[in-house]
């Protein structure tokens, strides 16, 4: 069979199937009880292994995948099936009728922006062509092995419409692993034995099998499929199996998504590299990308002329990008009779007055773009109407509101709403439940999304460096970082909110979720939080949004985390810590050799006379310079390290 090399989808699913799915540390090795498919498939670098075969047990034939790091078992014994709509199972009776040959892949591209900029693609693949006997369906399994982990997805049916109420992708561990359980995309997180992992369990879930051994189970490039979900079952060793939102059709063959496993020796190396979830989406569709700009965010609440003018003015003076107009400009946005393409405050949240086109035009001038909220019930009736009509406007983005999430429905609905939202030239962010799975690299006019209990929702500091680690992995997340909301002092402290700027990666940054600009005689109102003057608030000002280098200097889950980013010749880090006081060495090798910098660190000291406690110093380092990082309970430090005289 002639081998296709080549990364367009279509083309592979049309001669070789689905069986190129491999992660970067990893290597999926199948037990073979009966026939062995090919020889192992190996990470470029050689210590990840993937064997599949055919094994026959109880009168089955399956399909078997298992993986090895530096020799040693790492997943085991994993089998894929699915259970069609007249309840018959496929992929119980399978015949191998093809094996390709391993194929080699190693290229680099740019993304629009992202956590680096470029990014590293090189995986060795394999395809499995086999059928299910019973059903007469195809069995394409395709693999790919990276040196961080590995990828599986499969090709089923038979060129006929077909309804699989379950796919049954395994994930079977060795050992007694931990792993960190969240049963909603907002949910909170706990620790748990992998055996009593449950159903319903959100992706991406991070295990550990070791002191230095740590997966991740995610799905890559779901668009117009059911979202996958995890629950664990009954079996010899500890095993995950995937559990669909809903029941997945097609009108011919059915693809999967990928499924993904993530392998690292600690939490860190799973963070760093994550960018294999965008790898296994398809490259840019957009051609002119000139209109795509990351940036800060400050949100505007009071729905008011006076209010969008401070917000704008604010952002102007701070260096944001962009102001949003949240919920109730266009009226109540639970009531389906409110009409998005009208400006009609919702008298529960202003009474006004607020010209939106007026206050466009003022942003406009000022180099500000505007981004307007609008919850599903408008999106889902109206958004034909009103994606030209804010293009016409001249809005910048658009933040899609509590979408519906989960099922082959709504995730096909939501992904062509990016994409509509593309063909006029508006940038997307996605609240609420949805967590991302790598199409902002197909269509980045996806800024952003939350699908993760940010500031919004009060989460301990324990929870939120759980988050970097478990949520992240999978790709931006719009954390609603607070500032001067009393929840700060009482759950956090202000060094840890500059932190969570650098450690949360998120290209369109909302800062200040809860505070404003407008002094209280504009507002009239007393209990709002604002914004004050004060010296740290240059490091917001300062720290960008999106990055070309990213390390994870310390990281332990639920406990602490270091993490530096260089944006150009200027590195940041944010250093946010949980349950204990503790210090961290920051040994600064990432620097430049030979090069001078000015370290600022803006850290937390209680016996500072200012309302935010936050201390700011200066010294001289260089790439031989190990700093100390003393961080308080629930605190946090950040730092700006730039080449001096910048």
């Amino acid at each position: 069979m002639t081998l296709v090399g080549r990364r367009t989808s279509r083309l592979l699913l049309a001669t070789v199937p689905l069986l190129r799915l491999i992660g970067v540390c990893a290597i999926l090795v199948i037990a073979a009880c009966s026939a062995v498919l090919a020889e192992p498939l190996t990470s470029p670098n050689g210590r990840i292994e993937v064997r599949v075969a055919i094994k026959q047990v109880d009168q089955k034939s399956q399909l078997n995948y298992s993986v090895k790091l530096d020799d040693e078992v790492f997943m085991d014994n994993s089998t894929i099936s699915f259970l069609r709509s007249d309840r018959v199972v496929i992929g119980d009776h399978l015949k191998l009728l093809q094996t390709t040959d391993m194929t080699r892949h190693n290229t680099k591209w740019k993304p629009v922006y992202g956590e680096r900029s470029e990014i590293v693609d090189h995986y060795h693949a394999q395809a499995f062509h086999c059928e299910d006997t019973a059903t007469k369906c195809t069995f394409n399994v395709e693999v790919r092995c990276y040196d961080h982990g590995v990828a599986v997805r499969t090709l089923v049916g038979n060129d006929k419409p077909i309804t699989l109420l379950e796919e049954r992708t395994e994930f079977c561990f060795p050992g007694d692993p931990w792993a960190w359980r969240t049963k909603s995309a907002q949910g909170t997180y706990d620790k748990v034995r992998l055996v009593d992992l449950g159903d319903n369990v959100e992706r991406p879930l991070t295990i550990q099998l070791g002191p230095n051994r740590y997966a991740a189970v995610a799905e890559a490039a779901a668009i117009d499929y059911p979202m996958m979900r995890l629950k664990s079952i009954s079996a010899d060793k500890p095993t995950v199996v995937s559990q669909l939102r809903s029941a997945a059709t097609s009108e011919t063959t059915l693809q999967t998504p990928w499924r993904v496993i993530l392998i690292g020796n600690s939490p860190g190396e799973l963070l760093e590299s994550n960018d294999l979830i965008l790898n296994l989406n398809e490259p840019c569709a957009i051609e002119d990308t000139s209109w795509i700009k990351p940036g800060k965010v400050l949100r505007e609440i009071s729905l008011t002329n006076d209010g969008a003018k401070a917000a704008i003015d604010f952002a102007v003076a701070n260096n944001f990008q962009y102001v949003e107009f949240d919920a109730g400009w266009y009226g109540y946005e639970y009531d389906d009779s409110s009409d998005a393409t009208t400006v009609t405050l919702d008298p529960r949240r202003s009474a006004g007055p607020l010209d939106l086109q007026e206050m466009v035009k003022y942003a406009d001038e000022r180099g500000i773009g505007i981004i307007v909220y609008v919850n599903r019930r408008a999106l889902e009736k109206q958004l034909d109407e009103i994606l030209p009509l804010y293009k016409s406007w001249g809005i910048a983005g658009v933040k899609y509101g509590f979408v519906n999430t989960g099922s082959q429905q709504w995730t096909s609905w939501l992904h062509d709403a990016v994409r509509k939202a593309a063909e006029h030239k508006l940038m997307v962010d996605i609240h609420d439940e949805y967590r991302p799975v790598g199409y902002s690299r197909t269509y980045p006019n996806l800024m952003t999304q939350e699908g993760v209990r940010g500031d919004e929702a009060k989460p301990s500091t324990s929870l939120a460096v759980t988050t970097l680690f478990t949520r992240n992995l999978a790709g931006a997340a719009d954390h609603t970082i607070c500032y001067f909301d009393p929840r700060v002092d009482q759950l956090w402290t202000h060094g840890q909110q500059l932190a969570k700027a650098v450690c949360t990666y998120s290209p369109w940054q909302f800062m200040y979720w809860y505070d404003t600009p407008l002094t209280e005689a504009q507002d009239g109102k007393s209990s709002r939080s604002r914004i004050v003057d004060s010296p740290e608030l240059e490091f917001f000002k300062e720290v960008p949004t999106v990055w070309d280098e990213t390390k994870v200097i310390h990281g332990e889950i639920g406990e602490y985390a270091v993490i530096a980013r260089r944006s150009g010749d200027v590195w940041f880090v944010g250093a946010i810590n949980a349950n204990e006081k503790r210090e961290l060495s920051l040994p600064l090798t990432f620097l430049s050799p030979d090069t001078k910098y000015e370290a600022c660190r803006y850290r937390d000291d209680p016996s500072m006379p200012t309302k935010t406690k936050i201390r700011i110093d200066t010294e001289a380092v260089d790439a031989t310079t190990e700093l100390t990082l003393t961080l308080l309970r629930d605190g946090g430090e950040a730092i700006r390290i730039a080449p001096t005289g910048r």
